[in-house]
């Protein structure tokens, strides 16, 4: 959602930048434009900050033989800087 949000803020700011040609005496649209641009690639970039470290993975496998004989498979994912999954 945050890089939909970060490309959203770039291409409003890009509009008032470029498209938009109104003259105020209270409001500089152009710099509010700049200041969307730059913000969004802010949030596009940390969402893809956050996207990819969602996607590494850990996977442990674990083989136990206990006394009885069985073979018992145990199988752990987990992502990074989240407490594994059974």
């Amino acid at each position: 959602m945050s890089i939909g949000a970060g490309i959203a803020l770039f291409v409003i700011g890009a509009i008032l930048v470029f498209a938009v040609n109104v003259e105020t005496d209270v409001v500089n649209l152009d710099m509010i434009g700049y200041i969307m641009m730059g913000a969004g690639a802010l949030v596009f970039l940390i969402g893809l900050v956050f996207l990819f470290r969602r996607r590494q993975t850990e996977v442990v496998t674990r083989t136990v033989d206990p006394v009885e004989g069985e073979r018992v498979t145990r199988n752990t994912t987990s992502s990074s800087g989240e407490p594994p999954v059974a």
